[in-house]
């Protein structure tokens, strides 16, 4: 019974405070104002369902480029597969030679070949 009072207390100091406020700004507030906040609440309004509409569209696309992409591929299993086929990979075409890039070089036939641009020069590399 005491926390049903207080509620009603709360309720009618929160009419008569809101009463009293609009009170005042009908009081002291130019002519007009009311309008030009009733047309920020409406640009506002309009603001976050045009944001709204957007994100919904946004994420409509992302679903159907990712549906072109991958299809009716389940992801997860490719992630879990993907060590397995990893592996695979580097067995059927094998590891480059890990004595480093002068014998990958050679062994592709580039070893006679430049390996950077003679027109750059230390200020300005390309990589």
């Amino acid at each position: 019974m005491r926390r049903l009072f207080w509620v009603g207390v709360g309720v009618a100091l929160t009419v008569v405070v809101v009463r009293q406020g609009r009170r005042l700004v009908e009081q002291y507030a130019p002519a007009g104002s009311g309008d030009a906040v009733k047309g920020a609440v409406r640009l506002g309004s309009a603001l976050r369902a045009a944001r709204d509409d957007f994100r919904t569209g946004v994420a409509e696309r992302e679903a159907e480029l990712l549906d072109a992409l991958v299809g009716d591929v389940d992801l997860d299993t490719l992630r879990a597969n993907a060590p397995r086929h990893r592996a695979e990979l580097r067995d059927t075409f094998g590891r480059p030679p890990r004595d480093g890039l002068a014998s990958d070089l050679a062994a592709r036939g580039w070893a006679d070949e430049p390996t950077t641009d003679p027109d750059d020069d230390e200020r300005a590399p390309f990589f």
